[in-house]
């Protein structure tokens, strides 16, 4: 067979010019011509036509190869994007190392006396008013604390007074009338004193909030301020001292560096310098708001509960919006919520 179409494949006649000339049929050659080469079984022959099998190469091994080539190519695309991101890491680190090494030899030479700082005396002036008036005003809202505290005793032991002076007041028929009235001024008296607990509360609230809060929140801002100083001093002096250096190419190259490099830190510095200028300035408006509203409340609410003007009392504190607790409500008090 094979013989025959290798005599057949030789004497075919070759068009040249437009001359087709014809072609001999044979089945065997058309059946492979129509059903084509089966890709899983094709081979690479070695020495030609009709070569010896220890050329023929199966294609399984080629697609084994290039499956292979693909997942090495893949391993080293992922060793790759390993490496970038650790390199990324390593020059975060030795970039936070040199700003902290900065730093830390610009405190200590300020500290020492041997370097220079910028100073803004006027903001530093504020700055310190304000640390002045947080303390201040911290141990307002701890005395504040503590008087409504004992006031908060005194209220419970008004109530179980006046119980106890009810319950003699049936069992006692000849002082029935004495425990009586004392059983009321004292039921009066627990009245008033959770009205004045409800202004008081208050007032604790709102200057906890004041404190706590708002004066913290522009604390906050002031100490990234304060880091922002030092960096932008840090980096100063050494633009400075590399500017009294010798004036080569590398040398010029790392002024260059240092200039960008200040210059970032100067605007960092310039901004936050803003935002404490404006956040003083706020926290002024609202604290004399604020104070005039609380101590205007705490000196009314005081002064009718002493004075036992009950529906003055009252008033002051429809006057503030201010809600007591519903009647009977028992522990937990009103200071477990702070």
């Amino acid at each position: 067979m094979t013989d025959s179409i290798m005599s057949k494949a030789a004497t075919m006649e070759i068009p040249i010019n437009g001359d087709t000339g014809t072609l001999p049929e044979d089945d065997s050659l058309e059946q492979v011509m129509v059903s084509g080469p089966n890709l899983n079984e094709t081979s690479i022959v070695s020495g030609g036509y009709g070569g010896t099998a220890e050329g023929i190469i199966p294609t399984s091994s080629i697609k084994g190869s290039n499956m292979h080539h693909s997942s090495s190519s893949s391993s080293m695309a992922a060793d790759d994007a390993t490496r970038g991101v650790a390199v990324e890491k390593l020059e975060t680190m030795k970039k936070w190392g040199l700003n902290t090494y900065k730093c830390t030899k610009q405190m200590i030479s300020e500290r020492f006396g041997r370097g220079s700082r910028t100073v803004d005396l006027e903001l530093e002036a504020q700055i310190e008013v304000l640390r002045d008036t947080k303390k201040k005003y911290e141990n307002v809202l701890r005395l504040a604390r503590a008087l409504t505290n004992h006031f908060y005793n005194m209220v419970q032991t008004q109530h179980a007074l006046g119980d106890t002076f009810a319950d003699l007041s049936q069992k006692s028929p000849e002082l029935r009338d004495e425990f009586g009235y004392n059983a009321e001024t004292q039921k009066l008296l627990c009245k008033n004193g959770e009205t004045l607990l409800g202004a008081v509360n208050f007032f604790v609230s709102s200057i906890n909030t004041l404190v706590n809060k708002t004066m913290e929140d522009t604390l906050m801002t002031i100490k990234m301020y304060e880091n922002a100083r030092l960096e932008f001093d840090a980096y100063r002096s050494d633009l400075e001292e590399l500017s009294l250096g010798p004036r080569d190419a590398v040398a010029m190259a790392r002024i260059d560096a240092a200039q960008e490099q200040y210059q970032v830190q100067k605007d960092k510095y310039e901004h936050l310098r803003s935002d404490v200028i404006i956040k003083l300035k706020f926290l002024e408006e609202n604290k004399v708001k604020v104070m005039h509203k609380q101590l205007l409340l705490f000196h009314n609410a005081i002064s009718a509960y002493f004075a036992g003007n009950q529906q003055q009392l009252e008033q002051t504190l429809k006057q503030f919006n201010i809600k007591l607790r519903p009647p009977g409500a028992d522990k937990p008090s009103w200071l477990e919520e702070q």
